[in-house]
């Protein structure tokens, strides 16, 4: 059972690490990324979408371990297919990370951080 620390920390960390596991070799792979929450759920993204390893290990293999506010969490990725569940998500990570976040709008397509947007469930 996930403790709302988890949360907190998500909220207030500039950085965790994602360990995924290599969707050929098994292996585990450690990335440092940003995080974000709405308070009831933990939300990651690629930047640069699904070129990086990481999202794509985390498709496959379905588990991952996220490292946030000195806990060690298990976590069951839910990939974000909702294009306003994912300008949302954009939204939130700019207001914590700032311009470098840059969310599409209305009709236009997704960014490549939208389209590798992961919301992290504690499992």
């Amino acid at each position: 059972m996930t403790t709302p620390n988890v949360f907190d920390a998500a909220a207030r960390e500039k950085e965790v690490t994602l360990t995924t596991y290599g969707r050929k070799t098994g292996k585990p792979n450690k990335v440092t990324i940003w995080i974000t929450t709405d308070g009831e759920k933990l939300f990651v993204r690629s930047g640069k979408g699904f070129r990086r390893d990481w999202p794509q290990n985390l498709m496959a293999r379905g588990e991952a371990e996220l490292r946030v506010g000195g806990q060690t969490v298990k976590v069951k990725p839910r990939h974000v297919t909702d294009p306003e569940e994912a300008r949302t998500m954009s939204r939130l990570m700019r207001t914590k990370y700032g311009a470098f976040v840059k969310p599409s709008k209305g009709s236009e397509p997704l960014t490549d951080g939208e389209q590798a947007t992961f919301e992290l469930i504690p499992a």
